[in-house]
């Protein structure tokens, strides 16, 4: 089952890791059909893509982003857009 609930309501952690790496997916996927766009003739450096946030995969419903939102790991923006918050690389502080 691709969306688990605690009996509170709230999604469990293997819920919102697999949003995650469905939302990191997405954006790099969408990133790289960008720069592959930028850059077709020869003397052009592809550059890198301006693209940081990306419309969620719809298999999971807006709560599952809300609940990312307010753990810190998304950020949504006012017209959907959901960008991924950069978490610092200290793995012992969670």
């Amino acid at each position: 089952n691709l969306i688990e609930k605690h009996p509170d309501g709230s999604f469990t952690k293997e819920t919102l890791t697999r949003a995650m790496k469905a939302l990191k997916k997405r954006l790099k996927l969408t990133r790289l059909d960008d720069e592959s766009r930028l850059g077709h003739d020869a003397m052009s450096k592809g550059s890198r893509s301006g693209i940081v946030a990306v419309k969620p995969p719809l298999q999971y419903p807006p709560e599952v982003w809300q609940a990312l939102e307010q753990k810190g790991r998304v950020r949504i923006d006012r017209n959907g857009l959901v960008e991924v918050v950069e978490q610092p690389s200290n793995p012992s502080s969670s």
